[in-house]
């Protein structure tokens, strides 16, 4: 019983403070609060439950023309700005899959230099390894292809291309040939990679005799 008091005192002197901020009346608070739902706004909870569903049953990944459209097949009609309209109040938003291309091609015939490396991956001083790979990025005129060199003493990118193709030519030699221009490595250098035939072809192992 105290506690009930106490408790609906807190809640007067609540809402005795919200309403002299908003300015107005307690009892036109109360009046408020005691008037029944629109209809509008019934059918907007109504829909809005039904977002949360489909959103959640697409893991995430629907926006709004695939939300009502499935909305219109459960037999709710919605309109793709009312969908979008409401999912922004609720703070929902389709998460874009990320596209996935592979890079590394192993299924060549190139001979494959032995793994010196062994997963040692802290060398004790500079130009004892530099490490290679390429990776993708998708972009409004397609995927560009980056190839970056480390220097993996301290981790430092030494050298990079950019190529619309994965071509050896336009990948790894010219990423290869900056970190050679900006670094001058002694001989003896350990260049390790990955297995794709990028790294594998006869032209890289070329460039690499040729340093």
């Amino acid at each position: 019983m105290i506690y009930s008091f106490i408790n609906e005192h807190k809640n007067v002197f609540a809402v005795r403070t919200m309403c002299r901020v908003l300015d107005v009346t307690v009892s036109g608070y109360y009046a408020w609060t005691r008037r029944p739902k629109s209809s509008r706004t019934e059918e907007n909870a109504r829909i809005m439950t039904a977002i949360k569903d489909i959103h959640k049953e697409s893991h995430e990944t629907y926006g709004s023309p695939r939300i009502a459209l499935d909305l219109g097949k459960r037999g709710i009609k919605c309109s793709r700005p009312r969908v979008a309209r409401l999912m922004r109040e609720m703070g929902i938003r389709a998460r874009c899959a990320r596209k996935f291309k592979v890079t590394t091609d192993s299924n060549h015939k190139e001979p494959i230099a032995p793994n010196f490396l062994d997963q040692d991956f802290y060398p004790d001083m500079p130009f004892e390894v530099w490490t290679s790979d390429l990776t993708y990025l998708w972009t409004d005129s397609g995927w560009q292809y980056l190839t970056v060199v480390m220097e993996l003493f301290n981790r430092e990118i030494i050298g990079y291309s950019l190529s619309r193709s994965m071509s050896t030519e336009t990948t790894v030699i010219p990423a290869f040939e900056m970190a050679v221009l900006h670094r001058q490595p002694p001989e003896g250098v350990l260049f390790h990679s990955d297995r794709g035939v990028q790294y594998a072809s006869k032209s890289f192992r070329k460039k690499l005799s040729e340093y």
